[in-house]
């Protein structure tokens, strides 16, 4: 991977390291479980919320799970560190094992446990499972990046966001399970904070929104026990990055959605224990362990010359959103942050990639939401940061095929992303791919969707595909073009639901903007 995201203080790098201590370094023989169980009894149970891989490099990826044998009501582990057995092999059988340890499951972080295996070759498929207390964990699937001087090769992604546990069951993920990507893209809202509710498809945890670590914890554990999530986790590594329903609706860095109920002492020990909960549950690295109410989420990733993937981080860098247009055309709003926004220009302007991938948790294609003369915006989006996004669009002009891939808008939103937006006729300078929702706002009524929305095209007429079924994206990347299919599922209020592909797009290499297909 080149340039990474900015280098972590001392701090950080002390806490990272208590927090992976022993996870990769240790060479110790793999034996039956009964010969190398923990020394105090572990319930039964302990690998309930799966196993998962992520940020693959092209010698390495990050094995995750968390020991949670009552995962709704803390974990239900013992209140000391365990040692838990990792092995990485070249087969499913685990005939030829290439690497093997021991991992330490702290109390202090949820029991969770983030191997970073290093060592491995390129572009390789590779099977891991753990060992706790004599009991075994899933296998799960994973594969690393290509070599980086590989020009050629394809890679296929999927594109997900937005899952609402009580507004349907994560249906997508089967679908998604049988057309086999190389790697997740999951764009934020991977939890929502929302109280339970009695009429949902599936209800809640708890009694509330959550807002102390022990509740983030059970709220991310119950996510993570829907069947659909937990297998296409085990298949394939996801790349993560969070959005605002992790923390809190709408917030802007260490601004709540409602200032008036939140202090900010209160809103930042929120923002603490919503970011150790996200770390403790996502396969990401130790520089991602957070220091109190920050957390290092932006970053990037290379697979070989065909692609770079700039992971963004949306939140915590921002200006608190606008309320008017003029508002949003502050020249002193930001979404990104002055060292965000350094290291993402130069991460795409000395990128050796023919693709360059933006993951942004919201869209940045202009949302006209006012039929006729003048403009009225989604200001939470990068819509409400006129300036900050005019000024990238117009750096997006001198980039090798740039290409934002987007979540949020449970809608899928596929764009010409223009020069300026002002002017119709200005030049497409990138293409935007905003996937639809996993389960978020449920099954819609298309036909009062497409009644609202469709008398807005004309006001939006960089708009290429807009509909609001359920599903996720996924993309083939080759040297001479990016196919996109947009894949949805017939509903998300029963556990299983047939899928097909929506729409076919096409983004030519070297000709800015897409086309239907």
């Amino acid at each position: 991977m080149t340039g990474a995201a900015p280098q972590p203080d001392r701090r950080r790098l002390l806490t990272a390291g208590a927090a992976v201590l022993g996870a990769a370094a240790s060479a110790q023989l793999w034996l039956p479980g009964t010969a190398r169980a923990a020394a105090t009894p572990l319930p039964d149970g302990v690998f309930t919320l799966g196993v998962a891989s992520g940020d693959p490099l092209p010698d390495g990826v990050v094995l995750w799970t968390r020991l949670a044998p009552d995962p709704l009501n803390g974990g239900g582990m013992p209140d000391t560190t365990v040692p838990v057995e990792w092995e990485l092999a070249e087969d499913g059988r685990f005939g030829r094992t290439v690497r093997r340890g021991t991992a330490q499951a702290r109390p202090e972080f949820g029991h969770s446990v983030h191997v970073d295996v290093r060592g491995l070759r390129p572009d390789r498929r590779y099977w891991y499972r753990f060992r706790a207390g004599g009991q075994l964990s899933p296998t799960g699937r994973t594969r690393t990046a290509p070599h980086p001087h590989r020009r050629g090769g394809a890679l296929r992604v999927a594109l997900a966001s937005c899952q609402n546990w009580q507004h349907g069951y994560f249906t997508p993920y089967a679908d998604m399970l049988a057309q086999d990507p190389d790697v997740v893209l999951f764009v934020g809202d991977y939890i929502y904070e929302s109280t339970p509710s009695a009429t949902a498809v599936r209800r809640h945890e708890g009694i509330g929104e959550p807002y102390t670590l022990a509740e983030y914890r059970n709220r991310y554990a119950q996510y993570r026990t829907d069947p659909g999530l937990a297998a296409m986790h085990a298949n394939a590594p996801w790349v993560v990055t969070f959005d605002d329903h992790e923390v809190d609706n709408d917030y802007a860095g260490e601004v709540p959605q409602d200032p008036g109920k939140q202090s900010h002492d209160a809103f930042t020990a929120r923002l603490a224990a919503a970011y150790r909960a996200y770390y403790e549950h996502m396969p990401v690295r130790a520089t991602a362990v957070p220091d109190g109410p920050h957390i290092q989420m932006y970053r990037r990733l290379d697979f070989g010359r065909l692609a770079r993937l700039n992971v963004l981080d949306t939140r915590q860098f921002r200006s608190d959103q606008a309320t008017s247009p003029a508002g949003a055309e502050d020249p002193s709003l930001t979404m990104l942050g002055a060292a965000q926004k350094r290291w993402l220009l130069d991460g795409l302007h000395g990128s050796p990639a023919r693709w360059n991938l933006v993951a942004s948790q919201i869209m940045m294609a202009e949302t006209d939401l006012l039929p006729g003369d003048g403009k009225l915006w989604y200001y939470d989006a990068w819509d409400g940061y006129q300036a900050e996004r005019n000024a990238l669009l117009r750096e997006f002009a001198g980039v090798r095929n740039p290409v934002v891939l987007s979540g949020d808008r449970h809608l899928t939103m596929i764009s010409d992303l223009r020069e300026d937006f002002a002017d119709p006729g200005s030049a497409v300078v990138g293409a935007e791919f905003v996937g639809t929702s996993v389960s978020s706002n449920g099954d819609q009524d298309q036909a009062a969707f497409h009644a609202q929305w469709d008398p807005l095209k004309a006001d939006n007429p960089h708009w290429k595909v807009i509909d609001a079924h359920r599903g996720y994206h996924l993309f083939d990347i080759g040297r001479s073009h990016l196919d996109a299919q947009v894949r949805i599922v017939d509903t998300v209020l029963t556990p299983r639901s047939g899928a097909r592909t929506l729409a076919r797009l096409r983004v030519e290499s070297d000709e800015p903007g897409v086309r239907t297909v």
